[in-house]
C-alpha cells in the first residue's frame, strides 16, 4: 500500500533522513537502516511512512564507501531539540563516532523539518543543506512529493528535480511505500 499524506498531516511532519556507508556489525547497510527504522519506533519515533533506500557516491571523496539513504515521516510529541537528541543517541548506539566531516559512518541521523517550524540557533531546522541534496529529496519525494520546505515553500518534488549535490542518487529497486 503507497503512503498517503494529506497536506496537513504533511505540515506536521518530522522528516527523518537516514543514511550510512558502513554496515557496523550489521551483514549489511540495508539491514543496518531497517534495524534504525525499528529503533526509531522504540524511542517514541513513530514512522508513519519510509521511502526505499537510495544509493549514492560519497561526497566529497567519490573512492570512499558508497551512501545508502532514506527517509522516514515520524510522529513524535517531542520537541525539535528533543527529536535531535533521540536521534543523536540512536546514533551513538550504531557506534557513530562524529570525527571528521564526511567521513564515513555506520549510521547518521538527520532531522530535516520538524513540521513548520524553523529554527536557527544550537538546533537548525529545517536542515540547511537538506534542499539542495538528491539523496534527501529523491526519497522525500517518493513517499510525499507534496512535501512543503517550511522556508521555501517548495514542494519535495521539485526540489529532487532541482537537486545540485548526490545527482547520482538512485533508488535500490522500487518500493511500494
Amino acid at each position: 500500500m503507497k503512503n498517503q499524506f494529506d497536506q496537513n498531516g504533511l505540515d506536521q511532519a518530522v522528516v527523518v533522513a537516514l543514511g550510512c556507508s558502513l554496515p557496523g556489525s550489521y551483514p549489511s547497510r540495508e539491514a543496518l537502516l531497517e534495524a534504525a527504522l525499528i529503533v526509531l519506533a522504540s524511542e517514541g519515533l513513530a514512522v508513519m511512512g519510509r521511502s526505499a533506500w537510495w544509493t549514492s557516491a560519497a561526497w566529497p571523496d567519490p573512492t570512499a564507501p558508497a551512501y545508502l539513504n532514506g527517509v522516514a515521516l515520524v510522529e513524535t510529541e517531542r520537541s525539535a531539540e528533543a527529536t535531535l537528541a533521540v536521534l543523536h543517541g540512536i546514533e551513538a548506539r550504531f557506534g557513530r563516532v562524529r570525527a571528521e566531516a564526511n567521513a564515513p559512518r555506520t549510521l547518521d541521523l538527520d532531522l530535516i523539518a520538524h513540521g513548520r517550524t524553523v529554527l536557527k540557533g544550537a538546533v537548525v531546522v529545517p536542515h540547511p543543506r537538506a534542499d539542495e541534496r538528491l539523496f534527501v529529496m529523491g526519497p522525500l519525494a517518493q513517499i510525499a512529493p507534496d512535501w512543503r520546505h517550511p522556508v521555501s515553500g517548495r514542494t519535495a518534488a521539485d526540489l529532487a528535480a532541482c537537486a545540485s549535490v548526490g545527482g547520482d542518487a538512485t533508488p535500490l529497486s522500487p518500493r511500494n511505500v
